[in-house]
């Protein structure tokens, strides 16, 4: 292909002349399915090749290479028929295909890879044309290959302007520094339980890769990583991104990770290291809360995730998790009970305080990434303000956080020395005493009020009912301690 980097161009250019094609999201999603079935014929070739007894899960006729490829002779299907085609034998077929306990997994994805997907296009002559843009690619070729990681990087990257599919995406520099820090080591299995395109599992990968030595250790990178994800989308995203990063058998369930009890987790349901960023903003339903221990038991679907994550962490475990500010500053009930958890159970030794707009224009709201591990109790936790880079007011598409910003970061982390900067503390050490006299509020080292921006309404009206929860429980809690001290049992002698 002579200009891989032109290659969501051109597949944009065709798709926009399509009447069934509506927007960014609809197209980025048909791009997906047939890359996943491109990049799905080409690692049968590789299985094939080893294995002569290898026979493919997909029905011969719907396989890539018997509808898709277009040989020049004028058989290929086009127009009508190929329409006709895909939406009455391609996808029905592919949701049909019977899987069961024993069926191995990179056969299996197939079927749960288009569970839900959709064929939008309506311009059979206009599909061809797509179709046969993305067979260009040249996945045998290495160097071919390896380029295309880049592109479907930037595949992903348009997801943050898709609509509700940002949600998604983390920026590759921020997951690439969490992997970074929490230092790999082969033979672990790392999780991500809302693991979206598989970022974290990439650069987990990527962070592990110098320590493939022999052919044992190439075994347990291979099947290092597992990732659940409840959406449909970005699972079969996640999926093509671990076939074309040469992970034959992706560990990724289409699954829900908060619909299991999590009383129910054994020592074989735990992980070594878990890297993730858990959905938030989102309010759970009582059938799902029922699953969590009661005092535990938030609406705010992150909340649930960090007992997930606490319950699913091995002895010994590390973990490194994004959180919102609400989670920092939050005192109401559940979010007190999970953080006296944290820190009771689990060494919380740090806390990186992000610049807003790492996550722009999905959200502005100000997040932070804990690391906590399953070592004994937390003693003390540093707590570390990132500042935005020189040079920079917001991150946006043209401008992302790059890695090197958290070059700062990575400079103090291995010699730790508290920083105040013109009166506000951008490096600080508090012991567990002291966070636990805050009622478990840590929204410490936060950013000075004149770098704060204006949330869009949605986010400013979330941000306060956090605020206003955790304002609310503070005063209960003072109300109790009074009318302890006074003596009096009920809040009706008051009157």
């Amino acid at each position: 292909m002579s200009s891989l980097g032109n290659f969501v161009k051109r597949l944009r250019d065709i798709m926009r002349n399509d009447a069934g094609i509506n927007g960014d999201a609809q197209r980025i999603e048909q791009i997906a399915w047939l890359l996943f079935l491109k990049v799905y014929d080409t690692k049968e070739e590789d299985w094939e090749f080893d294995d002569d007894a290898y026979e493919s899960i997909i029905p011969e006729d719907c396989r890539w290479r018997n509808w898709a490829v277009d040989d020049g002779k004028g058989t290929a299907l086009t127009g009508d028929d190929l329409l006709d085609f895909v939406n009455n034998t391609l996808f029905p077929t592919l949701k049909g295909i019977q899987v069961s306990k024993t069926t191995p997994i990179n056969k299996a994805i197939v079927k749960t890879t288009f569970e839900d997907t959709n064929n939008y296009m309506k311009d059979g002559v206009l599909l061809r044309q797509v179709v046969n843009v993305i067979d260009e690619l040249d996945l045998t070729n290495y160097e071919e290959s390896h380029a295309f990681g880049d592109i479907y990087e930037s595949i992903l990257k348009e997801l943050q302007s898709a609509g509700s599919a940002g949600e998604f995406y983390t920026p590759r520099a921020v997951t690439d520094f969490m992997a970074q820090m929490i230092k790999p080591v082969i033979g672990e299995k790392m999780a991500d339980f809302a693991c979206g395109t598989g970022g974290f599992i990439i650069s987990w990968l990527k962070a592990l890769e110098s320590q493939k030595k022999t052919v044992e250790d190439r075994a347990a990178f291979d099947t290092s990583v597992y990732g659940i994800e409840k959406k449909q989308f970005p699972y079969m995203l996640c999926v093509t991104n671990l076939l074309l990063h040469d992970i034959d058998t992706p560990r990724v369930y289409h699954d829900n990770s908060l619909l299991k009890d999590v009383l129910d987790y054994t020592e074989d349901d735990q992980f070594d290291v878990v890297l993730m960023n858990p959905p938030y903003g989102g309010s759970e339903k009582t059938e799902v809360k029922n699953h969590f221990p009661s005092d535990l038991a938030s609406s705010e679907t992150a909340d649930l995730f960090m007992s997930v994550i606490m319950y699913r962490l091995k002895q010994n475990g590390r973990a490194a998790v994004i959180l919102p500010d609400g989670f920092l500053f939050g005192t109401d009930n559940a979010k007190v009970a999970i953080k006296k958890k944290l820190m009771s159970e689990f060494n919380l030794h740090t806390v990186i305080r992000m610049p807003h707009s790492v996550f722009a224009p999905y959200t502005s709201i100000t997040t932070n990434i804990l690391f906590f591990d399953r070592t004994g109790s937390t003693k003390e936790t540093w707590f570390y303000r990132l500042d935005m880079p020189d040079g920079y007011k917001n991150f946006s598409k043209t401008k992302p956080m790059k890695l090197e910003h958290f070059a700062p970061a990575v400079e103090w982390w291995s010699d730790r020395q508290e920083i105040t900067i013109d009166g506000f503390d951008k490096a600080k050490k508090y012991t567990v005493e002291e966070l636990a006299e805050r009622s478990y509020n840590i929204d410490l080292c936060g950013f000075p009020h004149e770098e704060e921006e204006i949330l869009p309404p949605r986010e400013l009206i979330q941000q306060y009912q956090e605020k206003r929860a955790s304002l609310n429980a503070d005063i209960d809690r003072i109300l109790e301690q009074i009318t302890g001290i006074l003596g009096i049992s009920d809040m009706e002698d008051l009157t």
